[in-house]
């Protein structure tokens, strides 16, 4: 591993941001922060840290805000809007981009346009390294183990609430304004936009959590990150019905802090079943605040980066460029993953 352990965090003072910053000094990381607002990025600033100001509307202030780090960290949604722009300056510095991006769109973006760019400057791009999107990849990833395809994945999210942050809020109505206000979802092995009414259903989740109602074809980034690089053209993601109510409740509070880390007290588990044929394999994760775990997530990947334990150059999610079950193994502080004996049938 080399010798430089500075990580910039685009988007440093916002909610997930703070998470990252914790967890990059947790781990022997110097976080350069950065974005829009001086004043917020001076008061989250440590003695030996540097903070730059920098806008995705000027290249340049992003350029001078990455100079010197060893990668970088996209935690400032709308990612419709950032993404793009800090994955330039982070292949115009030649160092690996990794983000927390939820948004379906910006995600195919990423994807779809910055693959040959990343693998002709001999580095990475991982969107989606968070809850949404990564951790479900990594997931279904562990699941699948030796099979080469499935006929279909199914991620229930079984949320004990959900308070959403603003950026959560903002991204999805950037997402809902480019589709048009249609839903979307992954089927056929292809991404689909349609007007039907999202089903309802009973999910059996393992306990104490037990069956609850879930809203189905809830999609979340993993209906991108999964067939990124996975043979399976089904991918559905479920979510419980209350945690929905409270993100689209017009009075929706922000999170609230409950421990000495930051965190709320929302927990989750998060029931990944894959089958192909009559066989069929589950996997489940349990922790707390979907917002924290994003941190341990995203620099985990960083720290695999910068020390050779990936897989490739290029854009690639969190099961392409790692080792699932071993990356998986070393969230065990953050996340309990199990094999339940059955699988849903």
């Amino acid at each position: 591993m080399g010798t430089n352990r500075t990580v910039a965090v685009f988007g440093a003072y916002g909610h997930t941001g703070r998470f990252l910053v914790a967890e990059l000094r947790e781990r022997g990381y110097v976080p350069l922060l950065a974005g829009r607002d001086q004043q917020r990025l001076q008061a989250l600033r440590q003695p030996g840290e540097e903070a730059r100001p920098a806008s995705v509307d000027d290249p340049a202030s992003l350029d001078r805000a990455l100079a010197g780090a060893a990668a970088v960290i996209n935690a400032a949604g709308p990612f419709a809007s950032t993404a793009g722009p800090v994955i330039e300056a982070a292949l115009r510095a030649g160092i690996p981009y990794v983000d927390v991006a939820a948004e379906i769109e910006a995600n195919v973006d990423t994807f779809a346009q910055y693959g040959p760019a990343a693998r002709a400057a001999g580095t990475v791009v991982v969107p989606a390294m968070a809850f949404y999107g990564g951790l479900g990849d990594l997931l279904v990833t562990a699941a699948m183990g030796d099979w080469a395809a499935a006929d279909e994945v199914d991620i229930a999210y079984g949320l004990s609430s959900w308070q959403p942050t603003a950026g959560t809020v903002k991204s999805g109505t950037v997402s809902g304004e480019r589709r048009g206000g249609r839903r979307v979802r992954y089927s056929g092995g292809q991404l689909e936009y349609h007007d039907d009414a999202l089903p309802t259903q009973e999910w059996e989740f393992p306990e104490p959590l037990g069956t609850q109602t879930v809203i189905g074809e809830f999609s979340m980034a993993d209906i991108v990150t999964v067939p990124s690089h996975l043979a399976v053209p089904e991918v559905r993601t479920h979510m419980a019905a209350k945690a929905a109510a409270d993100l689209f409740a017009p009075d929706a509070a922000a999170p609230t802090a409950v421990d000495s880390r930051g965190r709320s007290d929302q927990t989750f588990v998060v029931d990944v079943v894959v089958r192909a044929g009559e066989a069929s394999r589950r996997v489940v994760a349990t922790g707390q605040d979907i917002y924290a775990i994003s941190a341990p997530l995203a620099v985990e990947a960083v720290d695999r980066i910068l020390t050779g334990r990936m897989r490739g150059t290029g854009v690639l999610s969190a099961g392409a460029a790692f080792d699932a079950p071993d990356f998986l193994a070393a969230l065990s502080a953050h996340l309990k993953v199990h094999n339940p004996a059955a699988a849903r049938d």
